[in-house]
């Protein structure tokens, strides 16, 4: 490490810790302290977004895959904005007239205490999971960097992120991810130019063998749900998106935090587009260092046993230092806009939507101790969580896969069958969850052949990537049986529908629900 490189990642880290204190002491109310106010302009909660999407683990997967085969994994993003466009505007200015804090109020709203708690744990336990699983990955990159200790890396940036997301609430996060997006999009730049024009190898010769190898494509266009397929990985992402644009917390939080409709709808438009280009550069990245090695004969870095471990051990070794410093402060950064937004979505579910459920009599200022409470707390755990996943050998990465798909599972299916069926009843809504639940448990025990648990012909046939698609639909054909078995009585009741919705704003218009009104 050149010191160039450590004075830059120190002063990222001393700008985060900044932001955080210069927010302090101003969050006085749940709702300043969680949402920011309502205050935020539409273009930093866009930034924002891009922010907690793009985390470390794009910095190392998209290259690494790039590297080792073609472009398979941005089928997704491809998918990303047709979601964005179609749901955007419609989704935005209904939960901002529908929710206080929480879009798990809507699932209250519509089917009881039951089905809003599970979806608030639902979140809080993936939340959970992944926070401590990027911690680990975070300082297992970091670490192939630098040489320096993974406990160490882990302890010190964890803290760091824990206090600033203490100390300035929802406002640090939101102006820590906008330096974070810029310093992304500086860097990356940066490393494209000097990957296409200084690396060596010439820009005809390096863009010939990409194209004859096929290096840049976006895989088969089989229909072959059993393979990662560029149709696999679309279905995937339509479900994907669309669960983490309506019932998703942490992006859910940015819309309410923004000052207007329109800026809020901006800023998920903002952010979405931003998104593609970033993930296109990183795929870029990944087939040109493959080009470079094959073209100049360099020998690749001792102790490269992984195709990601090649960007940052490449960004280190033949990188300028204000680029490889800037790198893994960017590195850094995407990691911990991640976790901080994780922290504060975490500590609001658990105030929003279970203590004040239990505990409806406490004041603002009791609330607001328990969030603020819960924050540390959680990222205390999920320190020690990637502290113990340094000692899992590489089985952390099952565990966290097979946990996440069964977690977060159905969200996108209790979406809408809330949002569009209106006879749609708590049982109705219970009968999906159970199913799911049994679904995604089933599909993820018996993958790849019954890896964990073998019932031969009856073992789940599909691809991974398929599991949350196909729990969704089972999700929502479960949910509209039960509700042609046990309807809810018809309910014109404010907020309840999208119809309900659109028939009250062509009445009058609504404003966004504020604190202290029910949820």
């Amino acid at each position: 490490m050149h010191p160039v490189d450590v004075i830059l990642i120190a002063a990222y880290l001393v700008t985060v810790v900044g932001i955080g204190l210069r927010f302090s002491g101003r969050q006085r109310t749940t709702d300043a302290y969680f949402i920011a106010g309502r205050s935020v302009p539409g273009w930093a909660a866009g930034l924002s977004l891009l922010a907690t999407t793009i985390t470390s683990v794009t910095f190392i997967a998209y290259p690494g895959a790039a590297y080792a085969g073609n472009w398979t994994l941005l089928g997704p993003g491809i998918l990303f904005l047709a979601v964005i466009l179609a749901i955007g505007p419609v989704v935005v200015p209904f939960l901002r007239h529908s929710v206080v804090m929480s879009v798990y109020e809507y699932f209250g709203q519509r089917f009881g205490r039951v089905v809003r708690l599970y979806a608030a744990f639902t979140f809080a336990l993936g939340s959970f999971v992944k926070m401590g699983f990027v911690f680990y990955l975070l300082a297992l990159s970091a670490a192939s960097c630098t040489g320096w200790s993974m406990g160490w890396l882990i302890a010190v940036l964890g803290v760091i992120t824990v206090f600033y997301t203490l100390v300035g609430g929802f406002s640090a996060v939101i102006w820590t991810d906008v330096v974070q997006g810029f310093l992304l999009w500086a860097g990356m730049a940066a490393t494209l130019v000097i990957l296409l024009f200084f690396s060596g190898a010439r820009l005809p010769a390096i863009f010939h063998l990409l194209a004859s190898s096929h290096k840049m494509s976006l895989g088969s266009m089989h229909f072959d749900l059993s393979q990662p397929t560029f149709w696999t990985l679309a279905i995937y992402g339509v479900f994907f998106y669309l669960q983490r644009y309506t019932a998703d917390q942490s992006v859910v939080q940015r819309y309410l935090a923004a000052k207007s409709d329109r800026g809020a709808l901006r800023g998920m438009v903002l952010g979405a587009s931003l998104c593609l280009p970033v993930w296109t550069a990183f795929m870029l990245i990944g087939s040109l260092l493959w080009a470079i090695y094959h073209l100049t004969g360099q020998a690749l870095p001792a102790g490269v046993t992984r195709a990601d471990q090649i960007f940052p051990l490449y960004m280190v070794a033949h990188m300028p230092s204000w680029v490889s410093g800037a790198f893994l402060a960017a590195l850094f950064g995407a990691a911990m806009s991640m976790l901080a937004s994780d922290l504060n979505c975490v500590g609001l579910i658990l105030m929003q939507d279970v203590y004040s459920q239990f505990y409806p009599r406490r004041t603002d200022a009791q609330r607001l101790r328990f969030g603020k409470l819960v924050i540390v707390l959680c990222g205390l755990l999920a320190i020690a969580v990637a502290l113990g996943l340094t000692h899992t050998h590489g089985s952390a990465l099952a565990l966290y896969y097979a946990a996440t798909a069964i977690l977060a599972g159905g969200l996108a299916g209790l979406f809408v069958l809330a949002f569009l069926f209106r006879r749609a009843s708590r049982a109705a809504a219970l009968i999906g969850v159970v199913s799911n639940l049994i679904f995604t448990t089933y599909a993820v025990l018996t993958l790849h052949g019954g890896m964990i648990l073998n019932l031969h012909g009856l073992n789940y046939p599909w691809s991974e990537y398929t599991i949350g698609a196909c729990g969704n639909v089972l999700f929502l054909a479960a949910g509209l049986l039960g509700t042609a078995l046990f309807p809810a009585k018809a309910d014109s009741t404010l907020r309840y529908t999208l119809w309900d919705w659109l028939a009250n704003r062509r009445q009058r218009p609504l404003s966004p629900m504020q604190p202290g009104e029910p949820s």
